[in-house]
């Protein structure tokens, strides 16, 4: 059995988040809102008996402050891993930074960058990030 805090199970569950995007997009397309697809990829969460929490707020702290903030992360899967969806005609810095920055704010592994607004999931619409949390984690 797979331990959940291993780089073994977050592999194993990025793959199936990864799978669940590509379910959504081959059954919708390129084309629509964002929301439309954060809807259908939640649904698609469910039917694979993974947990979720969406639209979190982000929680910010500085120097000993915590700040009341917009910062809101589209899914959490499984309590480890962010996942930031777009439809837009193409990634830019700036998406991977927030992503980065969420991972490190909430203390989180890994996250998923997932743009919908692309021909294949796979190949051009998601992109993986890791952090030192993760290269700390034994791999089984």
């Amino acid at each position: 059995t797979i331990m959940k805090n291993t780089q073994q199970y977050i592999d194993e569950l990025t793959y199936k988040i990864i799978g669940c995007a590509i379910e959504v997009h081959k059954q919708l397309g390129p084309g629509l809102l964002e929301s439309v697809y954060e809807q259908c990829f939640i649904r698609e969460l469910s039917l694979q008996g993974l947990n979720h929490k969406t639209q979190m707020w982000i929680p910010l702290f500085y120097k000993g402050l915590r700040l009341e903030t917009q910062l809101r992360l589209d899914v959490l899967v499984e309590d480890l891993i962010l996942v930031e969806l777009k439809a837009v005609e193409y990634l830019i810095a700036i998406h991977d930074a927030k992503l980065l920055t969420y991972m490190k704010l909430m203390n989180r592994p890994k996250g998923i960058l997932i743009n919908f607004n692309c021909t294949n999931i796979f190949k051009e619409g998601q992109k993986t990030f890791v952090n030192q949390l993760y290269a700390d984690l034994p791999y089984e």
